[in-house]
């Protein structure tokens, strides 16, 4: 039997660094469209082949600093598995691990308390059948109502149920948007719908004009392509979105 290389990394590190750097990706694009909140939202990802840890974000630089090599590791119990110059958010420890938890199928969970998004989460009700992009969403999305999530774990469990076995969406009351997928690229897209969505909805509703809403038959067919199937969502915008940080900025693959 030969000796691996010791320089040569193993084929889980290889998976686990490309999910450090799709991770970080997602950061800086909540930087390019506008997601962020300070340092106070949180996205997370599942560690390859190891389903009881996770990577988040250190609770303390900002978004646009986040790199690959910066990303905490930990477990769904809350143990920080490496040493770490900050500690990762509370919060965001109980959201995220509420979710990977209960849904083996997700990989990684976005958040997000965008103006837009806060705005839909206030309205009594929910997200309407206004545009394409709300369409399309309407038979993955969940509602939860308002929790101090800071600090109570059943509250966070019950988040996990009401985002139910197959939903990918959720509008958190009073709160803001929570978005997963299998891949980085598929929980993007989820929540750059949602987003625009809830951009469309508060212009439309601030404008006074009467709306219009396609006929049953339309949102019907747009729902049904919504729902995630086999071929995952948003794979063919990734390389675009990755190439473009690559001009902006590559220092999140560090």
């Amino acid at each position: 039997m030969s000796t691996p290389h010791p320089l040569r990394p193993s084929q889980s590190e290889t998976l686990e660094w490309q999910t450090r750097v799709d991770l970080a990706a997602l950061y800086r694009l909540f930087v390019r469209y506008g997601w962020t909140d300070l340092i106070y939202t949180h996205i997370s990802a599942r560690v390859p082949g190891e389903d009881s840890h996770y990577l988040i974000n250190p609770f303390g630089p900002m978004f646009d600093e986040m790199t690959a090599s910066m990303l905490l590791k930990v477990s769904l119990d809350g143990a920080l598995l490496e040493p770490a110059d900050y500690p990762y958010n509370e919060a965001g420890h109980l959201i995220h691990s509420a979710v990977l938890k209960a849904r083996p199928d997700i990989n990684f969970v976005l958040h997000s308390h965008s103006r837009a998004g806060a705005a839909v989460s206030a309205m009594r009700r929910g997200l309407l059948p206004l545009s394409q992009h709300a369409n399309v969403l309407l038979n993955t999305l969940s509602y939860h109502p308002y929790v101090d999530v800071t600090t109570e774990e059943e509250g966070c469990a019950r988040l996990a149920a009401d985002l139910g076995p197959d939903n990918y969406l959720m509008v958190m009351h009073n709160h803001g948007l929570l978005a997963c997928g299998r891949t980085a690229a598929e929980a993007f897209w989820y929540l750059y719908y949602l987003e625009i969505a809830c951009k469309i909805q508060v212009d439309v509703l601030a404008s006074g004009e009467e709306t219009i809403q396609p006929d049953d038959a339309a949102i019907a067919s747009l729902a049904s392509y919504g729902v995630p199937g086999p071929e995952r969502k948003g794979e063919a915008a990734w390389p675009s979105l990755m190439r473009m940080l690559d001009k902006i900025d590559p220092s999140f693959r560090q």
